[in-house]
């Protein structure tokens, strides 16, 4: 008799596939002002295709201690957060074990964080529909993915600090 294994598959790097970052202002839940957030999702496009691209978000997630759903973690309160997020020479710099990603962001994005000192960050589980390997999805397409409750829901959330370099 043979019987499933119920170990989980470590995490490997290359089952993301492309990760995406998206940075975007959004308006405060007080509504009186704007947030710098950053969401990264996978493409789809590893190896194993979108559901082991979706696996592997989600035990990256678990090894770092960040849980997908529920209220956000407030990384300047955990100095061993093991994502990081530094702003130089008007780029983000993500940084998280085996990976490292960065993204050019808007302007007003820059402005905000320098003012905060920190983005709201989301990780989602849920692969970017819309893009592909020769396809990037953007405007409301974009604002779609990104907004959606079901991306939202199947995310990581963090207040992450944003770090830069130490002259």
């Amino acid at each position: 008799m043979t019987s499933a294994s119920s170990e989980t598959r470590p995490f490997r790097a290359a089952d993301l596939g492309t990760l995406a970052l998206l940075a975007w202002m959004a308006r405060n839940e007080e509504g009186t002002g704007r947030t710098p957030c950053l969401l990264a999702c996978s493409l789809g496009d590893g190896p194993g295709g979108p559901e082991v691209a979706s696996a592997a978000v989600a035990r990256l997630l678990d090894d770092m201690d960040l849980p997908v759903g529920g209220e956000p973690v407030i990384g300047m309160d955990r100095p061993s957060l093991k994502v990081r997020m530094l702003v130089v020479a008007g780029q983000i710099v993500l940084q998280m074990p085996q990976i490292s990603r960065q993204c050019t962001p808007p302007a007003d994005w820059l402005g905000a964080v320098g003012e905060l000192g920190y983005a709201y960050f989301m990780f989602t589980t849920r692969i970017c529909p819309s893009a592909g390997p020769r396809r990037s999805a953007e405007g409301p397409e974009l604002a779609a993915f990104a907004g959606s409750p079901e991306t939202t829901n199947a995310a990581a959330h963090v207040y992450l600090p944003a770090g830069g370099l130490r002259a």
